[in-house]
């Protein structure tokens, strides 16, 4: 029972950091598609796709790897600081060589050009997540402490940014208030690992690359994840209008806030099945989650004209028929997740996940080879061959659950 209830309490407290996480941007969003213009929307929708890319490098799969070596040396300090340096060590190598592929980016690719300093400034609050300890806290369950320090950090962005975005003309304050919220949040957060007793400390750099050689495997499939999402958005900025690139990053906002709906039950559960390898409770919230998946399906199809009217305004009404096509891909992403990491990764087939994510990536870029090279480079097409891909990777996941359901504690 007290099992139950950790998870249960993980999942609560991420529910809690997911729907701030849908809300805000909510509420930003409509204030920002009403005060910039389309292209000017496009611009902000761009560079956070961007930014999702250079979060990934720093991150580097360590949100898996490194919350699954906590859980491990939790109960033994010593080891557990060590743990924590090699990462926030890995983590600071990985944000140089990010920088220098951002500054290959924003001297090849027009967009960002146009805006350096956007682009740069936009820098500044996926480098200062390296001393948040997302992974630190997950893996110690204490899912308070990520909900908490989200709400700081987002809230204060998201409260300056009505106070002082007023037109187009401040469109580099908007990277400039997200760096304020991470500071304040970066401050929270060493007070909680003072006193925790958690310290850092230089390690040899031979074991640095040890930790980088581990998590190199999750990365490898975060990364190609990106495939359904920020490399889309990274070719429409390139092959289609900037008109297009704000009505699909509208969209891709919508989508990717629904499917942060599922990442509470994924991560809450996630260290909970590392350790129990329980299918019992798994299949409860599977079975939980259906009837609402569903009727969100219903909901977002039949209201997408008010949602987008709501969400972005009248000057966003061809986004509407893409928003429908799109409520397919939200379903089967559900299952696509939830079967990865929180089932396949907790059984130890970490090679077996990767290998599901890394093929259905390889098949997302030949569909985008596809559509460039016949010219059907359109936003349908893209939502299409997203939604062929994620059933791809759902249905693989599911088959490798099957074939090693003994596994699993019953």
């Amino acid at each position: 029972m007290k099992d139950g209830r950790t998870v249960a309490n993980n999942v609560f407290m991420l529910y809690i950091m997911n729907i701030t996480q849908l809300v805000l941007p909510l509420i930003t969003l409509p204030y920002l598609t009403r005060i910039l213009s389309v292209d000017g929307y496009g611009v902000v929708s761009y560079v956070k796709s961007i930014t999702a890319y250079i979060t990934l490098v720093i991150e580097f799969g360590f949100l898996l790897s490194g919350t699954r070596e906590v859980v491990k040396v939790k109960n033994d300090r010593e080891k557990l600081n060590k743990v924590v340096s090699r990462v926030i060590q890995g983590k600071l190598l990985l944000s140089l060589i990010a920088f220098l592929i951002l500054i290959i980016m924003i001297m090849t690719i027009p967009i960002l050009k146009r805006h350096i300093i956007f682009a740069l400034l936009s820098f500044g609050s996926p480098f200062l997540s390296i001393f948040l300890f997302d992974f630190l806290f997950r893996g110690l369950e204490k899912m308070h402490i990520v909900t908490i320090r989200y709400l700081i950090m987002k809230g204060i962005s998201t409260i300056l940014t009505f106070v002082f975005i007023k037109g187009e003309s401040q469109l580099n304050l908007i990277p400039i208030l997200d760096i304020i919220g991470s500071v304040v949040a970066v401050f929270w957060i060493h007070k909680e690992l003072q006193n925790m007793g958690i310290k850092i400390y230089f390690v040899k750099f031979r074991e640095v690359l040890t930790t980088l050689k581990t998590s190199f495997v999750y990365f490898i499939s975060e990364i190609s994840t990106t495939a359904f999402g920020a490399l889309n958005t990274f070719l429409v900025g390139i092959y289609l209008s900037p008109s297009d690139v704000a009505f699909w990053g509208i969209v891709m906002t919508l989508v990717t806030a629904v499917q942060s709906m599922y990442s509470p039950i994924s991560n809450g559960i996630y260290p909970h099945m590392v350790e129990k390898k329980s299918i019992r409770l798994f299949s409860k919230i599977i079975l939980f989650f259906l009837p609402i998946l569903f009727i969100g399906g219903i909901i977002t199809f039949f209201g997408a004209k008010v949602i987008i009217l709501i969400i972005a305004g009248d000057k966003y009404i061809p986004a509407i028929p893409y928003l429908r096509e799109s409520v397919p891909l939200l379903i089967i992403s559900f299952f696509s997740i939830l079967f990865g990491w929180p089932l396949l990764g907790a059984i130890d087939k970490v090679k077996e996940t990767t290998i599901t994510t890394v093929s259905t990536a390889i098949l997302q870029v030949l569909g985008l080879v596809i559509l460039i090279t016949t010219q059907n480079f359109t936003i349908p097409s893209l939502i299409f061959v997203r939604t062929i891909t994620e059933l791809f990777m759902a249905t693989f996941r599911i088959l490798y659950v099957y074939k090693f359901r003994n596994l699993f504690s019953r």
